[in-house]
């Protein structure tokens, strides 16, 4: 008998420790064949297809999903099949790539505020401001570009700072009506390996790849570190991580659905109720259709 999902299986508790090294990157599937996968899948998008319509009426509020990894573990791929059935007019999508001159000007977080979704919509960050506390951790000459002041990077206390920046950040937002849910597809460097392999094999995929790709790979355990310290200091349980294992991108893909489902059905969405006022004006408009199909 199929395996069932449990969300909760993933998410890191506020105050946890997070050792990436002995978290698993794969698990048994929750799916007996691609044709039971795809069954599996579409079922979530359906019900996920009907929460955001749901989501959009209730206009009360907003939802941000952040995923983050390392390069080849499928964070465009997650996006492009999990949130096939979403109304693009609910939906918006941000890849951040490295911050522009303009960015530099501003503190760290700018250039994501104000991709921010509204209410009723769903916001995703193919990458996000948590690149800050990084690759730039990992590379801290970016840091030293970016024109900060004397004394705001000084030793380990920039990242406890930028930290804390992030957590009121995220306070606030979630005070404010937004709902956070952050996504860390954890592939290992085996199989990132072997993926990019397959992109500089296959034609159709030589774009996705650089020599820069395989560079970064000297750095994995450093990021690691860098991975361990952010998940534990940013989880909490109105803005939580998922460590999601992804050497298998099918078991991922209905993981991270089964977590969005959750999460959307925890809101207890309606939709508006109607006063009296509008539903006369309803009744109206009724007659008048009638009246026009009598004439």
């Amino acid at each position: 008998m199929p395996r069932l999902i449990n969300s909760d299986d993933y998410r890191i508790r506020e105050g946890s420790s997070v050792d990436l090294v002995h978290s698993p990157t794969v698990i048994p599937s929750f799916y007996t064949s691609t044709g039971h996968y795809k069954k599996l899948l579409q079922e979530q998008i359906e019900k996920l297809s009907k929460l955001q319509q749901l989501h959009y009426a209730d206009n009360r509020y907003s939802v941000l999903l952040v995923f983050q990894a390392m390069d080849a573990a499928g964070k465009d791929s997650m996006i492009k099949h999990v949130m096939t059935g979403i109304n693009p007019q609910g939906c918006q999508v941000y890849s951040f790539k490295h911050p522009s001159p303009k960015e530099l000007q501003h503190d760290f977080l700018w250039r994501t505020n104000y991709c921010l979704p509204e209410r009723g919509r769903i916001g995703i960050f193919n990458r996000s401001y948590y690149e800050e506390v990084l690759i730039v951790r990992v590379h801290p000459a970016i840091l030293e570009s970016q024109n900060v002041p004397n004394g705001s990077i000084d030793g380990e206390t920039v990242w406890e700072h930028r930290f804390r920046s992030i957590v009121d950040q995220e306070t606030h937002l979630y005070r404010n009506g937004t709902r956070i849910l952050k996504f860390f597809l954890h592939v290992s460097k085996e199989e990132q390996r072997r993926r990019f392999l397959e992109r500089i094999d296959k034609p159709e995929k030589n774009w996705k790849f650089s020599i820069a790709d395989v560079e970064e790979r000297r750095y994995w355990d450093q990021y690691m570190v860098a991975y361990d310290a952010c998940l534990s200091a940013t989880s909490r349980d109105y803005a939580p991580w998922y460590v999601v294992p992804a050497d298998d991108k099918k078991n991922a893909r209905l993981i991270v659905s089964r977590i969005l489902v959750d999460a959307f059905t925890a809101l207890n969405l309606s939709y508006p109720k109607l006063g009296d006022v509008r539903q006369k004006e309803l009744e109206t408009c009724r007659k008048l259709l009638v009246k026009e199909h009598g004439d």
